[in-house]
């Protein structure tokens, strides 16, 4: 017969005693005694089960894996320890579904994770840092022989990434997710009220750690993100350590909690935003919005998308799915966030020779014919839509279907100037493409100063061209809209789209930089200038989590002035990173400003910057990004802004062919007007490269000639790329 245990005996002998007069007289040593043995009982089964569901640790360490032959980025070594991992394991047979936990960086292709030939599913296709969690299917688990085998699908491109730390865990995924639960509220301090706003969620390495939630009417839920339509949300997790941010996007603060969670806990959290950033007067427009339930693609649905816009503070959502009309204001009504932003119906006609942002799109308008494969063709079609006001070139050195549009192989960038001599029938582009950045994050800056030099009125685009909730989240880049802003459910379609039109906008990376002249003209304005000065002040904003190392400003694309940032310097304000006013002598001739900011991109996973889409070098640093729209300076006193090509235009006629004599006479303006100039007179017979003309170039002022020598250059680049084509 099995002994007793000591405390079960004294519970016995206690129970038997007689000395009162009934049972209930002795009730309160019964239930002590009781609830000793039962704790003793229960006990020793927690810990067993903790011990059960312990996770196996099949590898503790990362693996630089590579599929394709080239390294991707600088910050992986030359040689990767394979093209694949797999794993072979013991483990306990179980009926039951279990689950497969790993951590992963930088995947940007397609990976399939397989166990004993099963498909267990993919890898992220997320760049960020994260962990992640995979069902094992009842069944699946041998004793011995267990193989795990993590590798490419991709057939083309290179992928460097990191995977690893890979644990099995004898529980299905929603149980490891729920061991404690967490409710978060997130307070708008101006207010006093919840606010809609992005969660993100880091464990103890700093990784995205999975939450046991899933995307609802209120939620939208990806590994560590969690964005909340009404300012809470009900969070499982793992036991363990971790940080958890609130914010809601560029214009608020950035509040932060440290917690640890146990077996079985359950936490209540506050945190409270306030906005920094003062953006009154100007919409936060997002002119690049998708969702995977209207294009096809990505992974945000129409649902997500709705919560996202307002937990990323866009007021101006444009919906620009692929050759689609696509109208998301009746479900902004449905889930009552219509009071947060106005969406806008547009459309990205996405053709074969350039993918084009167009809106406001009138309910019911056709579609236009998307086929084209010339531009003219392309903005005949565009025009005969009704109400649309702004075309958007969008990722304009990306490569579709072949082209890229401001490549050298049709566009000399220089001197904004089309190689095919087909129109520019845009009358805007994206300098910013937060899902599409380049190697050079200036690229498509200058490109679009050579626009305006050439004489086109072109707004500079912020954009996300976001398709996802996490990855390359919505609202990331955006445009500020100069514009009444009192009432962002209610703002006035139109009138907006026309403010964009006149380049009445600030372009923002996370940075907003802002322009003024003489105290009294902004961006999208044409300044007057009668004083012998010039007054210019320039003000960059942002919150406190991002910094600005560069100022610059431009006049018709040339650099006149430059300052470095101090960051550890104090700021000016809270929202002002810097401000400060410069005077100049008025210029000789019409020219336009843009002042531009630069600094280090954000690595913290509340806010990253992504990464180069087609990058052109194997360095992966990012940049955050501001610049204003242009101011066009009247300096001849005749009411408008001369281009530098039209100034170059007059000259060049005057000069009937006579090169000295033009040289002579552009000895008095910048090198813009110069390069336009010399477009002019060599397009078409490359009569700069005579030997007479070389002579008269090396006669000419040394600026005039590292002007033309500069435009020689870029044109010979843009030589050597149509003959590769």
């Amino acid at each position: 017969m099995k002994a007793k245990h000591p405390y079960d005996v004294e519970v016995q002998r206690r129970a038997c005693r007689t000395a009162s007069p009934g049972p209930c007289a002795h009730r309160p040593r019964c239930y002590i005694a009781l609830v000793a043995f039962l704790l003793l009982k229960i006990i020793p089964t927690v810990s067993m089960l903790a011990e059960e569901s312990a996770p196996q640790q099949l590898l503790t360490s990362l693996r630089h894996l590579r599929s394709g032959e080239q390294r991707e980025w600088n910050n992986f070594p030359e040689q990767a320890q394979g093209d694949h991992l797999e794993l072979s394991f013991t483990a306990s047979p179980d009926q039951q579904i279990s689950t497969l936990s790993l951590r992963q960086q930088d995947v940007k292709q397609l990976w399939s994770v397989r166990l004993n030939g099963k498909m267990l599913g993919r890898l992220q296709r997320d760049e960020n840092d994260m962990r992640v969690y995979l069902s094992v299917p009842a069944g699946t688990l041998r004793k011995t022989g267990n193989h795990l085998k993590i590798s490419s699908t991709a057939q083309r491109g290179t992928d460097d990434i990191r995977v690893g730390e890979i644990a099995l865990h004898p529980r299905a995924p929603n149980q490891v997710l729920r061991d404690a639960r967490l409710h978060v509220t997130v307070i708008d301090r101006d207010t006093g009220q919840t606010t809609p706003c992005r969660l993100t969620i880091l464990n103890s390495a700093g990784s995205l750690q999975s939450v046991g939630a899933v995307s609802d009417d209120q939620l939208a839920v990806r590994p560590g993100i969690v964005y909340t339509a009404s300012g809470s949300a009900w969070i499982g997790l793992p036991t363990g350590d971790y940080t958890l941010y609130a914010g809601r996007g560029f214009e608020y603060s950035l509040a932060t909690a440290r917690l640890s969670l146990e077996q079985g806990a359950e936490r209540r959290l506050t945190l409270t935003i306030h906005r920094e950033v003062d953006t009154r007067g100007y919409v936060a427009c997002d002119p690049h919005v998708h969702t995977l339930t209207h294009s096809g693609h990505g992974d945000a649905t129409a649902l997500e998308r709705m919560i996202t816009l307002a937990g990323e503070g866009i007021e101006l959502p444009i919906t620009t799915e692929h050759n689609r009309h696509v109208d998301l204001e009746p479900l902004a009504q449905t889930m009552k966030l219509d009071s947060r932003f106005t969406p806008v119906i547009g459309n990205e006609v996405t053709t074969p020779v350039g993918h084009f942002n167009i809106f406001p799109v009138a309910p019911g308008a056709a579609v236009p014919d998307h086929t084209g494969t010339d531009w003219p063709s392309v903005f005949a079609a565009i025009g005969k839509v009704d109400d649309v006001q702004v075309v958007i070139l969008n990722h304009g050195r990306d490569l579709h279907s072949q082209v890229r549009p401001l490549g050298p192989a049709w566009h000399h960038a220089l001197v904004g100037d089309n190689l095919r001599g087909w129109p520019i029938g845009f009358n805007a582009m994206e300098i910013v493409n937060s899902a599409a950045t380049q190697s050079d994050p200036l690229q498509l800056f200058h490109d679009w100063l050579g626009l305006l030099n050439h004489g086109h009125r072109v707004t500079p685009i912020g954009s996300s061209d976001s398709h996802d909730v996490g990855r390359h989240f919505v609202g990331q880049a955006r445009t500020y809209i100069r514009s009444p802003d009192k009432d962002v459910g209610k703002i006035d379609r139109v009138a907006a789209a026309r403010q964009m039109v006149a380049g009445r906008v600030l372009m923002s990376y996370g940075l907003l930089t802002d322009l003024t002249v003489n105290q009294t003209f902004r961006p999208g304005d044409c300044a007057t200038i009668v004083s012998p000065q010039l007054h210019v002040e320039v003000c960059v904003r942002g919150p406190h989590w991002v910094q600005a190392q560069r100022v610059a400003l431009f006049a018709n694309g040339q650099r006149i002035a430059e300052q470095t940032i101090d960051i550890e310097a104090q700021r000016p304000g809270e929202g002002i990173i810097w401000k400060q006013s410069w005077q100049f002598p008025r210029p000789p001739h019409d020219v336009h400003l843009v002042a531009l900011a630069t600094g280090p991109g954000i690595r913290q996973l509340y806010w990253p910057t992504a990464k180069p889409y087609q990058p052109t070098s194997d360095n992966p640093q990012t940049t955050v990004v501001g610049c204003s729209g242009a101011i066009w300076l009247d300096v001849d006193g005749d009411g408008q802004s001369t281009s530098a090509r039209e100034l170059a235009q007059q000259h060049v006629a005057a000069a009937a062919g006579d090169l000295p004599g033009l040289l002579g006479a552009l000895a008095g303006y910048d090198a813009a007007v110069v390069a336009q100039a010399a477009h002019l007179y060599h397009r078409h017979s490359e009569a700069l490269l005579t030997p007479a003309a070389q002579r008269a170039i090396r006669a000419a002022t040394p600026a005039t000639r590292a002007a033309i020598g500069l435009y020689l250059q870029t044109w010979g680049e843009t030589q050597q790329a149509r003959r590769r084509r």
